[in-house]
């Protein structure tokens, strides 16, 4: 789970210190589509490459946004949240973790803050345009502003040029570990139930509830 909440953490944050005025006009476009969705879904892919071990994984992971509720989840992993309260779901722990919606872990985990990653904490600089699976694609590297306090050195995204989404984005950790995450659908404003956002013990037996 370690760099799955560094992915979101990452993916998913708030406003962003403008190094470049060309990536940070681009990335206000990405910023103000999102915002403008009353609701999304969104299903990505995970790999992550380790330098010294040469260890690979990959996992797959969605979530449903409706203001400030939203539901995901990442392989086994799942987290639900009312935007007072938030579980995290840990199959193999059995486990199910209450947190306020505001606990920065929590808050890191939220689909609508993984697609605006580069709104707080970060320098950026617009790099070139590339072609990625046929598309036109802007790309533009992010820079911790506190590079001391960081796990990573480096996040690469990849924003599609005729539409201004998110497509992909690297992150280049300090201990050698690099995770892609690659966005496969996107939808705008798909009718979302509120009872994708309640949590009910009742569906998970023999789970245990912490409390934060």
């Amino acid at each position: 789970m370690k760099y799955l909440v560094i992915l979101f953490s990452l993916f998913l944050s708030t406003l962003s210190f403008a190094q470049d005025a060309k990536a940070q006009a681009i990335l206000d476009k990405v910023s103000a589509k999102i915002k403008a969705n009353k609701t999304f879904y969104v299903e990505f892919s995970a790999t992550i490459k380790n330098a010294s071990s040469g260890a690979s994984s990959t996992e797959t992971g969605k979530g449903w946004v409706k203001g400030e509720k939203f539901s995901a989840t990442y392989g086994d992993n799942s987290i639900i949240s009312n935007g007072i309260k938030t579980w995290t779901i840990v199959k193999a722990e059995k486990t199910v973790y209450e947190t306020d919606a505001d606990d920065e872990d929590a808050e890191s985990m939220n689909p609508k803050k993984l697609m605006t990653v580069w709104e707080s904490g970060f320098k950026n600089k617009y790099d070139k345009e590339e072609t990625l699976n046929g598309e036109k694609v802007h790309v533009i590297t992010l820079y911790p502003k506190d590079a001391r306090k960081a796990n990573y050195h480096t996040i690469i995204l990849y924003i599609a040029k005729a539409d201004n989404e998110l497509k992909k984005a690297v992150m280049k950790a300090k201990d050698g570990t690099t995770m892609t995450y690659t966005l496969t659908k996107f939808t705008s404003n798909p009718s979302v139930e509120d009872s994708k956002f309640v949590f009910d013990i009742k569906k998970y037996p023999g789970y245990t509830v912490v409390k934060d």
